[in-house]
């Protein structure tokens, strides 16, 4: 099946459309990619599988463990090897996920089919071999194609060199292809992308140099030019580099990239980490692409902290099924935000819940008014447990009614700012959200704690659903 092909009603993976995997069922395993990386625990990292199923006896525990055969991987993202994208395919079965490990360069696929309870290790892709065909290295995030290959984006050379960063292509059965975009055209810095093939495009993030980011957060790398501040396009499926959009200083490291789900839209989002604004991307009539701030989050003014002002750090993002409401975490503040998008150029806060932080209340760092008063975060205990970083991945049920949050980001900076998270170890949560008119409230009766785990804390990050799940799928 060629990338741009139309669905057609037959038995492939995911759903025909969005709104149609809105009333698909009701999640009952969600899989978490843990992490010993970075620890001081001398353990391989492992993906969990939580029971999410209310009427289960283990509901919100974990009740599998799949480590990985290596130390030293650090599991990040994931992704499938067939998704909604490949819905026309009756061929194609959504059965591998796809685990890249951002600092060894190894990729895990795991087959989740034979006991969706407990997957399997199925195949690693060795570092090595992806170097050796592509030069590539710091692999991050993993979209499935139409076309039946897997693309994952990687974020520099083995030497952790940002102008080594492009993308790889696997085929459907996990051997290197070699890379997806045109010899030149590869991007200046890398992270996330997602593709809109109605509209010929796929638009790419940056993060940074790997040998920057990977030591933790300095801010001096920023001005060397070691951080990134451009979105790239480029022409699907043929990889050419379109246009290159300068964010300038109000869009530094911009990392989740999603359109909006609808296929015939050209617009999306992007979430610029640093700078703390939701910068919407859009075709112009000229059919370029332009950008503006659609959201802006101020940082705090505080004391106590390394810097006397706080920005927000939004580190993930995502748009529910229906594309009517947009969520993002701010993981230095410790808030969770939902945003009506309805109309995509005037986003309008309609829910916003605190769920950890560097100003919650008890914390030595208390955030200043204009007036100069302080304030705490009000931040509750869930089932006697204090709440521990801040909110970092987030997941939405696919009926957009419960959003799932894990709050480690990397190791080396979960160690930088959050040392109690590398102790203690993460934490799962999940909110109740109001669809209607908007609202978000923690559900007490939920609370997975990765620092129970039986060898010892571990931490949690990015989340996903077996059936496929609104920042995993594509529709085409």
């Amino acid at each position: 099946m060629a990338t741009g092909t139309q669905c057609c009603e037959t038995a492939g993976p995911g759903y025909g459309s969005p709104l149609e995997a809105m009333s698909g069922p009701t999640e009952a395993l969600i899989y978490v990619t843990c992490v010993y990386t970075g620890t001081g625990r001398e353990k391989p990292d492992f993906l969990a599988t939580v029971d999410v199923d209310p009427n289960s006896p283990t509901y919100s525990k974990v009740i599998h463990r799949l480590p990985v055969p290596y130390l030293g991987d650090e599991l990040h993202h994931s992704g499938w090897n067939a998704c909604s994208s490949c819905h026309g395919d009756p061929s194609a079965d959504r059965r591998f996920l796809v685990l890249p490990s951002l600092v060894s360069g190894r990729i895990y696929v795991v087959d989740t089919q034979k006991n969706p309870k407990a997957p399997s290790l199925h195949k690693v892709v060795e570092p090595e071999d992806v170097f050796k065909k592509t030069g590539l290295a710091y692999p991050h995030t993993s979209h499935c194609l139409a076309s039946g290959d897997i693309m994952v984006s990687c974020l520099g050379d083995k030497d952790g060199n940002a102008e080594g960063n492009g993308f790889l292509l696997l085929d459907s059965e996990f051997n290197v292809k070699g890379r997806w975009e045109k010899p030149g055209h590869s991007p200046k810095f890398g992270y996330d992308f997602w593709y809109q093939p109605r509209h010929k495009t796929m638009i790419s993030s940056s993060w940074g140099a790997p040998a920057a980011f990977t030591k933790g957060f300095n801010l001096q790398h920023v001005a060397d030019g070691l951080y990134g501040k451009h979105l790239f396009v480029y022409s699907w499926p043929d990889g050419e580099l379109k246009q290159t959009l300068d964010l300038g200083d109000t869009g530094l490291i911009p990392l989740e990239i999603r359109f909006l789900h609808d296929p015939s839209k050209d617009t999306g989002y992007v979430g610029c980490a640093l700078t703390s604004n939701m910068v919407r991307f859009f075709k112009t009539p000229d059919g370029s692409w332009s950008h503006e701030v659609a959201i802006s989050v101020k940082p705090l003014k505080v004391e106590n902290w390394i810097l006397p002002e706080m920005p927000g750090l939004i580190t993930d993002f995502l748009i529910s099924l229906d594309d009517r409401f947009l969520y993002f975490v701010n993981w230095l503040h410790g808030d969770v935000r939902q945003y009506n998008i309805e109309d995509p150029k005037n986003p309008v806060l309609v829910g916003q819940v605190w769920v950890g932080g560097l100003i919650q209340n008890g914390s030595p760092v208390v955030a200043v008014t204009e007036d100069g008063k302080t304030w705490q975060s009000n931040v509750p205990e869930i089932q006697g447990h204090r709440l521990r970083g801040g909110p970092q991945m987030i997941q939405l049920s696919l009926d957009g009614k419960r959003l799932y949050v894990t709050n480690s980001l990397f190791s080396a900076w979960d160690r930088q700012f959050y040392p109690e998270l590398v102790e203690k170890g993460s934490h799962m949560l999940q909110i109740d959200v109001n669809t209607e008119k908007g609202g978000l409230k923690i559900n007490p009766n939920f609370f997975v704690d990765f620092g129970a785990e039986p060898d010892g804390p571990s931490l949690a990050h990015e989340m996903r659903y077996p059936g496929g799940d609104c920042t995993s799928d594509i529709w085409i």
